[in-house]
């Protein structure tokens, strides 16, 4: 089955939520929207794509949704929203897809210097490993697993690390060129994310 549109935009919502919980601009009141978001929204997306018009998961979602727009309003986005920008700026592809594709990719690579924001993920999520979760995730939805089901060469993937590091976003861990390229290459791929 397609995913739901609002599959999509709900994990474009919840990468929101998630890079909120490492900006460098962050605070606490901030961190909890955000673990309350990707909460609300991680429960109520599965049901919504079984049942469209069950109005408590849209709900729910929407509650989500409220959250980390106001966590959206309050911080700076980081490396995963850059990657983003450049991938949709820059070669078109499709806004909410392309967050869900790039989002486990992005956090298993910062995820040696964000323990809190993972510690959060974990609560959100009620799992060990958040990175996994938000990849199966977006599975479940049936979100694309890859870059190139969304249309992106190998080619592209290079130009995308020199377009990103003309104009680096803030991010808790340096990214190089060879982290940008092994990140976008898995992300392009489908593979298990890079940890760096």
């Amino acid at each position: 089955m397609p995913p739901v549109g609002s599959a999509t935009s709900g994990m474009n919502a919840i990468a929101h939520a998630v890079e909120a919980l490492y900006a460098p601009d962050s605070t606490p009141i901030v961190s909890l929207m955000a673990e309350e978001g990707v909460r609300a929204l991680a429960a109520a997306l599965p049901e919504i794509v079984a049942d469209p018009s069950g109005h408590d998961a849209r709900s729910r979602a929407l509650y989500g949704a409220w959250l980390r727009g106001a966590c959206l309003g309050a911080t700076t986005m980081g490396l995963h929203h850059k990657l983003c920008h450049v991938l949709g700026g820059t070669f078109d592809l499709p806004h909410a897809e392309t967050h869900a594709v790039v989002l486990p990719h992005v956090l298993a690579f910062n995820a040696p210097a964000v323990p809190e924001a993972l510690a959060a993920l974990r609560r959100a999520l009620d799992v060990p490993d958040p990175v996994r979760e938000l990849r199966e995730l977006g599975e479940r939805l049936g979100i694309p697993r890859s870059l190139a089901d969304l249309g992106l060469t190998a080619a592209d993937a290079d130009r995308a690390v020199d377009v990103a590091l003309g104009a680096p976003y803030a991010n808790p861990r340096p990214a190089s060129a060879d982290d940008l390229r092994a990140v976008l290459h898995a992300a392009w791929a489908g593979e298990r994310p890079y940890g760096g």
